[in-house]
């Protein structure tokens, strides 16, 4: 009725090295899914928020970390001049824009149709 110590004790006489994937492999499993489910994603958002940070042109609306909402003005290098108010302008890191809501779009072409 009960099993002897020295039976149940016994291994099952595999191979050690299946023992070991077998181990292994929730792990790896695990890491696949955060990548796929976090790290990936994230650098894609990141990639895509660099773009738009480097296409930045002249009326350009804004929204940097600090929250502050305004028209892009001037690009340099590093930097942007952006127009908060009327008559308020500030430089502003590029790093630290958040968001562009809204982009300038290109000038229309001359063969639209006249009506």
């Amino acid at each position: 009725m009960f099993i002897s110590d020295a039976y149940a004790q016994t291994a099952a006489g595999g191979d050690p090295t299946t023992g070991l994937i077998m181990q292994i492999a929730p792990l790896i499993l695990i890491f696949v899914v955060f990548y796929f489910l976090l790290i990936r994603p994230q650098q894609q958002a990141r990639k895509k928020h660099m773009e738009t940070i480097a296409n930045l042109k002249k009326n350009d609306i804004v929204v940097t970390s600090g929250g502050l909402i305004g028209k892009v003005k001037s690009v340099a290098d590093d930097e942007v001049r952006v127009e908060l108010a009327p008559n308020v302008d500030v430089r502003v890191v590029r790093g630290t824009i958040a968001e562009v809501r809204s982009k300038t779009e290109p000038a229309p072409a001359n063969d639209s149709k006249a009506e």
